[in-house]
């Protein structure tokens, strides 16, 4: 487990130096902004592209030559980038390293609910994705700090690289998992994730409000903060403050998942969202409330997805796990995409009532849906309780 924590994180924190150092280097050679946003796309059309497929992978290669592999693929393909200067061969070799990335994102996060025991699942997941949230802090901190120190943009590169390079090693100790390598007759690719839903819609909901609030709002809060009269800098930190929260409330979150069992926790995330969301009109007569909005999205978005993995983790075990875990991604990653989608448009429309309506329907509906009474449905091909050695 703590080979799998220490690959993790610093595997992210050197695509966190890498990236940003990378999108300044086009823009160095006089690359236009959306020319440069369509670059930074392929590396997540790369997770879009391969994350139907990753239980796929995972049933060829097992869990932990998955990740040797999500390891590896990465480190190979920013060494080839430090070592040319066509920003074609750059743009092909980070969209490889992006469907790398999402077979680490989902088979890390399979593999920690898989070896953490039952009765502390939820802190244990709590903790990794805190553990994850500090990576967006520390990546982008060290880039700073070498840049201020005037480390040429070279040697910042093959730094980032010599990270990867690390978390590779480390994922040499990551165990074996026979579970993942044994076929119980589930089903597997874009069948097993439809399995995976219909097994667990709540899952899909709840990465959909969690990756609306969490992950997305990041892109649309400088812009929300601007349009109530911030300063550039006031607005950019209510990015930070949802980070802030959702770094500092995962353990809690988790913890009581492990008391309350994963339905009480997804409801009152739902709520705190929910209750957050529905303050939004009176940001403009009492403009502290942004601070206190922004944190508490944080926290409850971010709860939400840490929640599902808890509930996934206690419910499969191996590929099923896998594409389980796939659905979550996947949801989580869409509602990521629809809340800069729709929110800059609301902006436009209307900051002070077309947004916070925007909002206040996505949270209210997810709430709905959570608050439902939906027991799980068994998957068509249940997988099997399996033992990792």
């Amino acid at each position: 487990m703590t080979a799998l924590f220490g690959a993790t994180f610093l595997e992210l924190c050197g695509l966190f130096m890498y990236g940003p150092l990378l999108l300044f280097t086009l823009k160095e050679r006089g690359l236009s902004t959306s020319t440069i946003g369509l670059f930074s796309a392929a590396q997540w059309l790369g997770m879009v592209l391969a994350t139907p497929f990753t239980a796929l992978w995972v049933r060829r290669l097992g869990a932990r030559r998955a990740l040797l592999t999500s390891a590896a693929v990465p480190f190979v393909a920013f060494t080839l980038m430090n070592l040319s200067e066509q920003i074609a061969v750059w743009a092909v070799l980070y969209l490889l390293a992006g469907m790398a990335g999402a077979l680490r994102w989902i088979v890390a996060e399979s593999m920690v609910s898989e070896l953490a025991p039952a009765e502390r699942r939820g802190r244990i997941i709590g903790l990794f994705s805190t553990m994850v949230g500090l990576t967006f802090v520390v990546g982008p901190a060290l880039l700073a700090a070498l840049t201020t120190a005037g480390i040429a943009p070279q040697w910042i590169r093959w730094s980032a690289t010599a990270l990867i390079g690390l978390a590779l090693f480390l994922s040499w100790r990551v165990p074996t998992l026979h579970s993942h390598q044994q076929h119980h007759g589930e089903r597997i690719g874009l069948l097993g994730i439809l399995d995976a839903v219909r097994a667990a819609p709540v899952v899909m909901v709840a990465g959909l409000v969690g990756g609306f609030f969490e992950a997305g709002l990041a892109s649309v809060l400088p812009l929300y903060g601007l349009a109530i009269g911030l300063g550039a800098a006031a607005a950019a930190l209510l990015v930070s403050v949802s980070g802030i929260g959702s770094s500092l409330m995962m353990v809690p979150i988790g913890v009581l998942v492990d008391r309350w069992g994963p339905a009480r926790v997804w409801r009152v995330c739902a709520v705190v969202n929910l209750l957050a969301t529905l303050l939004l009109p009176w940001v403009g007569q009492l403009g502290a409330l942004a601070w206190v909005i922004a944190l508490l999205w944080g926290a409850a978005g971010g709860g939400l997805y840490t929640v599902a993995m808890v509930d996934i983790g206690s419910r499969h075990r191996g590929v099923a796990l896998v594409s389980a875990t796939s659905v979550l991604v996947m949801s989580y990653t869409f509602g990521g995409m629809m809340a800069p989608a729709l929110g800059g448009a609301a902006l436009q429309w209307s900051p002070q009532w077309g947004f916070p309506a925007l909002l206040v329907t996505w949270a209210a509906v997810g709430t709905w849906v959570l608050f439902r009474p939906s027991p799980a449905r068994p998957p068509r091909h249940p997988a099997r309780s399996a033992t990792s050695d």
